[in-house]
């Protein structure tokens, strides 16, 4: 290691599935060393995702059918840990979490040019460098390797992406996984010049999404609660609903042509209705519950196309650093919490009040 670097960090380390209480800041966490083909950056910010959260209470397996906040706070009397990650198979603890990492290229491994040090970067989170880019397989940065909530981080070279732009360090940290989910989703869909219906649009992944949807010239419905009607039209959405409104009752069936759902839950058959003839819809959560019905007749006779969204083609988080440096989008920022308050940061997360991205700032100074 450089002789300018510390040996230790600070960082947050999940020592198990359960409640808050599996988080433990630390200050003496050993510093990673760059192998191969990687890159050591010391992180500026990485903000607050529901992943987080899904993946310290064991969300992810299949022995949970229930809404992620029910378990948010305290985690899950039971929770089978062997499929309790993305990838379906059990994590290794300690972990450190964090799927935004936002900062600058301190150190390089074995491969990697020396100029890169000092580019300020960020991190895909979903890393296919570790599965050697096989179609549909990736790693979830944060969750199958350590992540951003920490002052130093490792990150395939590749995969960690050059950026230029005065935006402030929580801004970019709100970028490369809310926003790449939502890019995703509409690349997926292949979104134009159409009607968009957006759930759970006040949170990172739907806000991202909205603007997403507009640049892309999309009439874009924006589904949160009432009290962010007005926030949400200044980000672009032609139209909000209230997530307490039917939305067959609001729209009508047959009026939409893409849906963009992270929510699930009760109300997803509904969004199968309101869609055209030949309509998409795209599900990248579920944050309402993971287990729904649906008709499959309504399926078939409207010929619908459903694409559960996860894996990401390198294009989409390239395209995010164009849309940056061209001043194409601007993250909103809720709130920003220190590094030692995570806790305090993901109760807010889970209260739902909040428009935008929750960040977390990580201190300068080493142990």
């Amino acid at each position: 290691m450089s002789p300018s670097l510390p040996d230790t960090m600070h960082a947050v380390l999940l020592t198990g599935l359960g409640g808050f209480d599996k988080l433990e800041y630390r200050t003496d966490v050993p510093v990673p060393r760059p192998g191969k083909d990687e890159v050591l950056i010391r992180v500026r910010a990485s903000a607050v995702n529901n992943t987080d959260i899904n993946t310290r209470i064991g969300w992810y397996s299949k022995s949970i059918d229930t809404d992620t906040g029910s378990g948010g706070a305290e985690g899950f009397k039971k929770v089978d840990g062997s499929d309790a990650s993305w990838s379906g198979v059990s994590l290794t603890f300690p972990r450190i979490q964090g799927a935004d990492c936002c900062g600058e290229i301190v150190a390089v491994g074995e491969g990697v040019a020396p100029g890169r040090i000092g580019e300020r970067v960020l991190v895909s989170n979903l890393l296919r460098t570790y599965v050697d880019y096989r179609p549909f397989e990736c790693w979830t940065f944060g969750s199958d390797c350590d992540g951003g909530f920490a002052q130093f981080a490792v990150a395939p070279s590749r995969e960690t992406l050059k950026v230029k732009c005065d935006w402030s360090d929580a801004e970019l940290a709100s970028i490369p996984c809310s926003y790449s989910t939502a890019e995703n989703m509409l690349h997926r869909t292949k979104v134009g010049a159409e009607v968009v219906l957006i759930t759970g649009a006040s949170g990172g992944v739907g806000s991202a999404a909205v603007q997403l949807a507009k640049r892309r010239g999309a009439t874009v419905i924006a589904q949160s609660s009432a009290s962010k009607a007005s926030a949400l039209r200044e980000l672009g959405a032609d139209r909000v609903l209230d997530r307490k409104e039917s939305v067959v009752s609001a729209l009508g069936e047959n009026s939409v042509d893409v849906v963009i759902d992270v929510v699930g839950g009760e109300q997803w058959l509904d969004l199968l209705k309101v869609l055209r003839l030949g309509g998409r819809c795209a599900v990248a959560g579920a944050i309402a519950g993971p287990v729904s019905k649906i008709d499959l007749r309504t399926l078939y006779l409207k010929d619908l196309t459903l694409m559960g969204c996860t894996f990401q083609e390198e294009t989409v988080f390239a395209n995010l650093i164009s849309y940056i440096e061209k001043g194409e989008i601007r993250p909103l920022v809720s709130k920003t919490f220190p590094l030692k308050e995570i806790r305090q940061a993901q109760e807010e997360f889970l209260n739902k009040q909040h428009l935008g991205k929750i960040v977390l700032t990580i201190p300068e100074t080493a142990a």
